[in-house]
This record gives C-alpha cells, structure tokens and sequence, in this order.
C-alpha cells in the first residue's frame, strides 16, 4: 500500500513541470497587454514570437515607473501590427539569472528580440514614437511597391521620423544591401510599377531614380545614378539628415556614425524670423556642399554648447565655424561673423576660406562632442559621487554618535539624509540608463 501511494505520489510531481508549463504557454498571448515574464517563461517567449520587446525593470526604480503607462499604451497598438510585436517585463531585480545572463547594469534596459536574438533599443520612450521606432525594427528591409496607390501608402504608414528612401525602376538588389545597412534610420523601397503622375507627384523624369523623402523637413532629393555601391551610399548618407540639421542632444546622437566636419552656425535666437531666412540661404549652400553637414544652433536655445566655440553674450551673432564633432573646430580667416546684408555672398566667402584652408585650428573649451551626448549622464555621476560621499560621512558621523546641533532640519530641504538605500540605489542604477 506505501508502495502504491508513493508511485502515484510521483507521478503526479512528474505531472506538475508539464501541466505548468501548459499554463504558462497558454499565457503567452499577445492582446495588447504588457505580460510579465519570468525565468520559467522567458526562454518560451522569445522563442514563441519572432519579435518581443523586453523592458528589463527594479521595482523601486522610478525612471521604470515612468515608463510603465507608455509600454502600456504603446503594447495596444504593436499587437494590432501584421507582424505583431509582444511587449514584455522581466523584474531583473528578482530574476538575477536572466539579469546576469543579458548584462543588466542598469534600469530600464530594453532589448528587442528578433526571432530571439536580442538587440539593444536606445530610442525614445515616449509610445507614439517608440512605436515608430520598433514598426521600423520589425519592417522588411526593402518593401516592394507595385502601383501608385502601394507607393502613396508606404510613404503615409512610414511616417515622419525617419527618412524615406523609394526606388522607381530600381532592381532589388542594388539597394539590398544599402537598405539592411542602413534599416535603423530609414525606410526603403522599389516601385515596380507607378503611372506618370507619380512622377509629377515626386519630381522626376526618368528612370532609373531614386528619390529621397524628409517628411518633417519638407525636403526631397532625387538620385539618378550611377547605381553602383560607393555612389548610392554617398546618397542615402548625405540623405539622412536634412540640408541644415538643428543642433540639439537628440541630433547630435545622429551625427556620430557620420564622418563628415559640420558646418555650424550660431544664432541668437533660432526662432526668430531673422534666423529663418538665413536658414534658407544655409540650405541653398548645404545642396552645393553634401560633402559637408550643415547645422545651426541658438545661443538663446542652448548656451552651454555654443560657449564651447568661444561666444559669449557679447560675441556678435550669427557666427560660423566648422567642427570636427569632436575636440577641434576651425574658424575662417576675415569671417568671424555675418552681417544683416547679403548674407549669401558672406557663407559662400566663408565655405570659399575654409575650402582654400584659410583657417585657425583651435580646440572647443567644453566637452568633446561625446561629451554633449552624454552630458546629463555625466552630471548624474557627478550627484552619485557627491551623494556618496555624503553618505558615507552621514554614516561616520552616526558611528561616532555625535550629538544632533543646531541647523540639522536644513538636511531635510537637500533630502540626502532621508533618503533609503533602495533610493541611492535608484539614483546610481537608472541614471545609467536614461535618455
């Protein structure tokens, strides 16, 4: 009788692992939900569906907390897509082996895995945009167009933040390979079939062409050949950016695969009306110049950057210089600063200067251009270590058990006496991670 009960005993144990990992596999849906993963589920999930995007999360975290409603909202619109993306969080707080297993350093990481290989995703959390940015993940390489009402749809469903590349009359193959290259910035796709109306629509005139859309920049750009890899390269390169690309932390992320020294313009204010007719003669010389990238930033819009090239509130304004993007920038030689009147004759003598290397070499006196990208990073380690510190005197001084004086309520106001280990932890670990 013992012998029996303990036969039927493990039986069922044997039965457990299965019927678990029955219900588990049932769980696994994509309806819109952000569904919770675990170490038992994980593997299942990525092998299960060919795209999940997985927030890697700490519950005390508040950067992870921020950005729990956007995956919420974002998770309703990818599970609609032809090919559905699953959004997913793991605790790697309590499930260290994943943590360890995909290098977790910080809070949120987020990862999308494709067919289960995982990539890192650095974009913008925001959920419309994070949605722009993971449709672009999951997209073929180069869709394939076949009527003028294809050709109209794909430019509408890709959207405005990306540029938009459409090859009319252009074999598959010549831009494969660009277009893989290149899939984490830009759409592309070859028309096989379109009417002449679609070459009015997107002014060209004959065939083969590739054509370059900026939708948010109202800008286009027609290539009609040579059609071999050096070529098209330097196209869809000099394609990605607009003609003159606004300054900002954000593009300068753009800018750092790009080789190419910046033509930078410093305005006082790039939204007044006087800066957007200069915009217009600095985009007439960027189309005459692609070998070039041409930028503009606001001494109003971002002070601490523009100091870096020697301009104070004094310095008289608009100003040009050319930057390597890193440690070095050049200033041309009898154009230290443009005038109000005729402002083209003044860029091109400028362009002219630097061209025939009448120029001075200096060094910028702020960050390097890695530096400004990760700026706010670098002042979150600074607080860390300034907090650490803190800390540690705080503890040496309770060891001590030193009397309260005078003045400790001030503490309170600077909040680093109340704040708990969790939150210092908090303060080291999603810093890492934010944008």
């Amino acid at each position: 009788m013992q012998l029996l009960l303990v036969l039927a005993l493990s039986i069922s144990l044997s039965l457990l692992p299965s019927i678990s990992s029955s219900s588990s596999s049932n769980q696994l849906v994509i309806d819109g939900k952000v569904l919770e993963l675990t170490e038992s589920t994980f593997d299942t999930a990525i092998s299960t569906f060919d795209y999940v995007f997985v927030d890697f999360y700490a519950p005390w975290c508040g950067h992870c907390k921020h950005l729990s409603p956007e995956l919420d909202k974002a998770a309703l619109v990818l599970a609609e897509l032809g090919a559905p993306i699953l959004i997913a969080k793991v605790n790697a707080d309590k499930f260290t082996r994943l943590a360890r297993k995909y290098e977790i350093d910080g809070f949120p990481t987020l990862k999308i895995f494709m067919h289960g290989v995982p990539t890192d995703y650095f974009g913008p959390r925001k959920a419309e945009l994070l949605v722009q940015y993971l449709k672009k993940f999951v997209a073929s390489d180069v869709a394939i167009l076949k009527s003028d009402s294809d050709i109209i749809n794909f430019v509408e469903a890709a959207g405005t933040d990306f540029p938009i590349y459409v090859g009319f009359g252009v074999d598959e193959s010549m831009i494969s390979n660009l277009a893989i290259k290149y899939k984490k910035k830009a759409w592309f796709s070859v028309a096989k079939d379109f009417s002449e109306d679609v070459m009015v629509l997107y002014d060209f005139d004959k065939v083969p062409a590739l054509a370059s859309f900026h939708p948010n920049y109202n800008e286009h750009s027609i290539f009609y050949g040579p059609f071999e890899d050096q070529f098209l390269e330097a196209f869809i390169k000099q394609n990605l950016f607009p003609l003159v690309l606004p300054i900002n932390r954000e593009t300068l992320k753009l800018l750092k695969d790009d080789d190419r020294k910046v033509v930078l313009t410093i305005l006082e204010d790039e939204e007044d009306e006087k800066s957007k007719e200069l915009f217009k003669l600095l985009k007439a010389a960027a189309s005459a110049n692609r070998d070039l990238v041409f930028g503009y930033v606001g001494f109003k819009q971002w002070e601490e950057f523009s100091e870096s090239f020697e301009i104070t509130k004094r310095t008289k304004l608009p100003k040009m210089v050319v930057w390597d993007g890193n440690e070095e920038y050049f200033s041309v030689i009898g154009s230290e600063s443009i005038d109000e009147h005729d402002q083209g004759s003044q860029i091109t003598r400028f362009l002219e200067g630097y061209r025939e290397r009448s120029v001075i070499q200096k060094q910028i006196s702020g960050q390097s251009f890695m530096g400004y990208i990760n700026s706010l990073i670098g002042m979150r380690l600074i607080y860390i270590i300034v907090f650490a510190v803190a800390v540690i005197m705080l503890l040496q001084t309770i060891n001590k058990e030193e009397p309260l004086r005078v003045g400790t309520r001030d503490t309170d106001d600077g909040g680093s006496s109340s704040t708990s280990p969790a939150e210092s932890k908090e303060v080291h670990r999603s810093g890492d991670k934010e944008d």
